[in-house]
């Protein structure tokens, strides 16, 4: 018997696409940097223009295990949730979209890192077990609830929506969420401990509320001995017996925290609670507008900057500051692939973390860029600002994703893309083979490396047997280089291995061709940009053309497209 396991399923979730790992191109003039450098401020956080799923995985090589918290606000796939996207998808299709994120987001969270996502009730259910089944159940956090109204809605149609979910989700058990600072008012702590030096308060230590009961725990019916030697015992004043709070052999351990008043004859006995210099409290799952904000809040911060054109549902800043305050501290690295108008890289950068943001929209022009522009020079004074006490500082770095590395010629061969430079190339190539692109200044052979010995070549040229021996000299024994060339002249492949054990070749582009989904610029929660079903491809027609001589004709389209990028493509591989 196959053994099975639960799990959520859906049309087409064994589909997964074939993400090509683009590379990433800075834009300086799109880039904002403060004019002085300061230790709070990171300079190097990155904006990302294009689509969020072709972003995660061009981060995905530098940023592995990187990440200490992902904040996500995806379009809840309610069709009205969010107007800056078209996210009325058939379920499946959101469901597989989703998966392929959180997918690659799990792996660039570090050990201790945790996900939150913010969703409504249409979806929430579904994602928390999509979620369970990516990161494992036991990895589940919470669902908090956030009040992101502070009223009901009076032309509701039966229940009035006050509330979004925010399931939270840790990579591992090493995560270790922040207890958050505890409000502690003075006027309550009203005696003074001479012994101990402290202020404190007196808690009974009779159990009061719920479960109050002796019945509801025997074992905590017990005689304490008071002062003059009389027992009490924990009896409600209105006649009832209730039970302690503590345990018997507590009160035996922690009898200089206890304190007996007696009153009309009485006996009552108190804990003494001591006021804390810096206290604490684990983070609650219910989040009051009071404590987090409102999209009221939200739409008001976004107006600041942008008054034309204000979104649906923006998450209010003290929203995004409660998540970063229990999962990160200053310098971590937060990630949000679904920026929307910015507000988790203002808050982020306000907080001296570092971050990162991914936008497809004309919105990440119109909205983010503005937006962070003020939070740097510090003249954003709304939001946590004033709280945190932000005057300005740091700066990002804006990047597009590059074009497709593949496309086809007139003809339909598969070529290089010609936008791509040599330099742009070799990075790309680099990425593609697990290597982290950085050209050596002394070594021209050296684009990149994998380890301390392994590295990257990557040239046009067609290399002859000559260049090969001089590379594998230069090489030496002990290291190791790929050579990605456009062919290779008077030897084969096989001789090639057994004459050059240090290098490995490889011809371009076919090292690639069947790598990935070459020119598939769109995985946006947007079904206009869902790929068509794939057709069964026709036989070629063999009456007016022979299959040799259209081989023939489809390399010469590419030697003429690629400038010469193929010459010596017959040669033996």
């Amino acid at each position: 018997m196959t053994k099975q396991k639960l799990e959520l399923t859906w049309i087409g979730k064994h589909r997964r696409p074939k993400l090509e790992a683009r590379i990433l191109l800075e834009d300086p003039e799109k880039s904002y940097h403060a004019k002085v450098r300061s230790e709070v401020a990171a300079f190097d956080n990155r904006l990302i223009f294009g689509d969020n799923l072709l972003a995660l995985k061009a981060l995905e090589q530098e940023f592995t295990g990187k990440v200490k918290c992902v904040f996500i606000d995806p379009p809840y796939n309610t069709g009205s949730a969010f107007t800056h996207y078209d996210d009325g998808l058939e379920h499946s299709i959101w469901l597989g979209l989703m998966r392929n994120r959180l997918e690659i987001i799990k792996r660039l969270l570090s050990d201790d890192g945790s996900l939150w996502i913010t969703i409504d009730d249409n979806e929430a259910h579904y994602l928390k077990v999509l979620c369970d089944e990516v990161f494992g159940r036991g990895n589940f956090v919470a669902n908090a609830i956030w009040q992101k109204v502070y009223s009901e809605r009076m032309d509701a149609k039966g229940f009035s929506t006050s509330h979004d979910h925010l399931l939270i989700y840790q990579k591992s058990e090493k995560f270790k969420p922040i207890p958050l600072a505890k409000e502690q008012k003075s006027a309550q702590f009203n005696f003074f401990d001479e012994n101990v030096g402290k202020y404190y308060r007196r808690r009974s230590l009779r159990k009061e509320g719920s479960e109050s009961l002796r019945q509801d725990r025997p074992s905590m019916w017990y005689p304490i001995k008071a002062p003059d030697g009389s027992d009490i015992f924990p009896v409600k004043p209105n006649g009832v017996e209730g039970r302690w709070r503590w345990k018997q052999e507590n009160v035996s351990e922690k009898s200089n925290q206890l304190e007996f008043v007696n009153k009309d004859g009485k006996w009552e006995i108190y804990v003494k609670q001591y006021q804390e210099e810096n206290p604490t409290r684990p983070p609650a799952t219910l989040w009051p507008t009071d404590e987090v904000g409102h999209n009221h809040e939200a739409k008001l911060e976004v107006r600041a900057f942008n008054s034309e054109d204000v979104f649906d549902t923006p998450k209010p800043e003290r929203l995004i500051e409660r998540i970063l305050q229990i999962a990160t501290t200053p310098g971590d690295i937060v990630l949000d692939s679904f920026a929307g108008s910015g507000t988790t890289g203002a808050v982020a950068h306000k907080m001296g973390r570092r971050w990162i943001m991914v936008e497809l929209g004309e919105h990440c022009h119109t909205h983010i860029i503005p937006r962070l522009q003020k939070v740097i020079d510090g003249e954003d004074q709304g939001g946590i600002s004033k709280a945190v006490n932000w005057q300005g500082g740091g700066g990002f770095r804006y990047f597009r994703l590059a074009p497709t590395l593949i496309v086809n010629d007139k003809w339909g061969n598969q070529i290089i893309n010609p936008d791509y430079n040599p330099e742009m190339l070799a990075e790309a190539l680099a990425k593609l083979e697990g290597f982290t692109y950085m050209p050596s200044e002394n070594l021209w052979w050296q684009h990149g490396y994998s380890s301390e010995n392994d590295f990257i070549y990557v040239t046009t040229q067609s290399l002859s047997v000559e260049q090969l021996q001089l590379l594998s000299d230069e090489v030496g024994a002990g290291r190791s280089l790929l050579i990605c060339c456009s062919a290779w002249r008077g030897i084969t492949a096989d001789q090639a291995a057994e004459r050059f054990p240090n290098l490995s070749l490889k011809k371009i582009p076919k090292m690639i061709l069947k790598r990935c989904e070459w020119g598939h610029d769109d995985y946006s929660l947007n079904v206009a940009n869902l790929p068509m079903a794939e057709e069964e491809p026709e036989p070629r027609s063999s009456e007016n053309q022979p299959a040799a001589k259209t081989k023939s004709v489809k390399r010469k389209s590419a030697v003429e497209n690629q400038g010469g990028l193929f010459d010596g493509m017959d040669s033996d591989e």
